[in-house]
């Protein structure tokens, strides 16, 4: 693909947006399974689906997706963006091979995002975790103002980094590394059946918005599948405080936790639990993120290149 100018890289956020609008229900129903609250625990995907919109009706399936959208523009943009400045330096420093250079360039761009923009990670998961009647957070604001005054300061903002970040360097750099990979084989031995004609460089090709939207789903599948259990950890650090059995957490470091939801729960009903709508949420995500990207990158290049030519 033709080369995209860095300033134009925040716009990239737009892909994050649409992308966790589209799974938004999804993603709820995973943090209500996955950290096991009280009223959904013992409920399967399907009749949790239900039970969300009777207690609470359409808008419960979007609860705290306004302050997801406010973390998720500045986390795409900047993950994208590092991720792309990451491959061009070490593509261009370094004799390790494209591949690992690949992998690198993800987990420095995931690393990065998560780092800015985690304290509102920590904010959308809590209010996503509330009930309809039960809410003990009335809004960002004051969800923020809690925990900094309640739980320790600054260092409750930040609660669960460290499985996150641990995490994140397999997740983003495989996700990364997997969407450049088929996307390099695609475009290698099946140009006719997954490309399309760059209009503004004669003899080169992109990838078709089926085949983007394919590629990115594996992607996020192989990603995910590999660091989700360090998810529920994080998850279920983020919303301790909400818990019946919060005291368990209170003290617990991410190992700890870990170990106790393999001993109270098991792995499949633990370390795994929610995989399934997982999978149903992070395959249309992955695929519509990386599809955006790939395409307003398409889209910048040729408003660009029209802009020089007018000049």
């Amino acid at each position: 693909m033709c080369s995209l100018d860095n300033e134009n890289h925040l716009i990239i956020g737009v892909a994050g947006c649409v992308a966790k609008t589209v799974v938004a229900p999804l993603d709820r129903i995973k943090i209500l399974l996955q950290a096991h609250n009280q009223h959904y625990k013992h409920l399967g995907i399907g009749r949790t689906f239900i039970e969300i919109y009777r207690k609470e009706g359409f808008l419960g399936f979007y609860k705290g997706n306004g302050v997801q959208m406010i973390r998720i523009f500045p986390y795409s943009g900047i993950q994208f963006f590092i991720n792309e400045r990451c491959k061009i330096i070490f593509n261009r420093h370094t004799r390790s091979h494209p591949h690992i250079n690949r992998i690198a360039a993800g987990s420095v761009a995931g690393l990065t995002a998560v780092l800015f923009t985690y304290p509102l990670d920590i904010a959308r998961s809590r209010l996503a975790f509330q009930v309809t009647g039960e809410h003990r957070y009335l809004g960002l604001r004051h969800l923020l103002k809690c925990m900094i005054y309640s739980e320790g300061g600054m260092k409750a903002l930040y609660r669960g980094i460290v499985p996150t970040m641990i995490g994140m360097v397999p997740y983003s750099g495989l996700s990364f590394f997997c969407f450049g990979t088929l996307k390099e084989i695609c475009l290698k031995y099946f140009p006719d059946q997954c490309g399309t004609p760059c209009d503004k460089n004669k003899g080169q090709i992109n990838l078709n918005i089926p085949t983007k939207l394919v590629c990115g789903g594996i992607s996020g599948a192989v990603s995910q599948t590999i660091t989700y259990p360090l998810d529920i950890v994080r998850r279920r650090l983020q919303v301790s405080v909400l818990l019946p059995d919060s005291h368990k957490y209170e003290q617990q470091g991410w190992v700890e936790t870990l170990r106790l939801i393999k001993q109270e729960n098991g792995i499949v009903n633990g370390l795994y639990r929610g995989l399934s709508i997982n999978y149903i949420r992070v395959i249309p995500m992955a695929a519509v993120s990386f599809s955006t990207f790939e395409t307003l990158s398409e889209i910048l290049i040729n408003y660009t290149e029209k802009k020089h030519q007018i000049r």
